[in-house]
């Protein structure tokens, strides 16, 4: 057994191509994955942040904000995945007025 430490992710199959990750804190931002470490901290080219509601700061909005270059901390990332082949879906555990 070495003494080299392993990530639990294999982020290598998602350098150059679209990652969205989500942060504590609640903020969310979208990308292309360029490198990343094994603290996990990511670097994302052509980040773009989806703005938060202010009534409500759990649901983001259809607002965004160009960010361009940036550095997530790894200690602040919470979630990691490929906006290729994710789409969003009606929430089937939400119960219509009439039930």
């Amino acid at each position: 057994m070495s003494g080299r430490k392993e990530t639990v992710l294999d982020l290598a199959k998602f350098v150059d191509k679209g990652v969205q990750v989500k942060l504590t804190g609640g903020r969310q931002v979208s990308g292309t994955l360029k490198g990343y470490d094994q603290l996990l901290n990511l670097v994302l080219d052509e980040a773009v942040e989806f703005i938060r509601d202010a009534d409500d700061p759990l649901k983001t909005t259809d607002q965004t904000r160009s960010l361009g270059l940036i550095v997530c901390r790894g200690t602040a990332v919470m979630l990691v995945s490929p906006t290729d082949g994710t789409e969003e879906i009606a929430n089937p555990f939400v119960q219509s007025d009439g039930a």
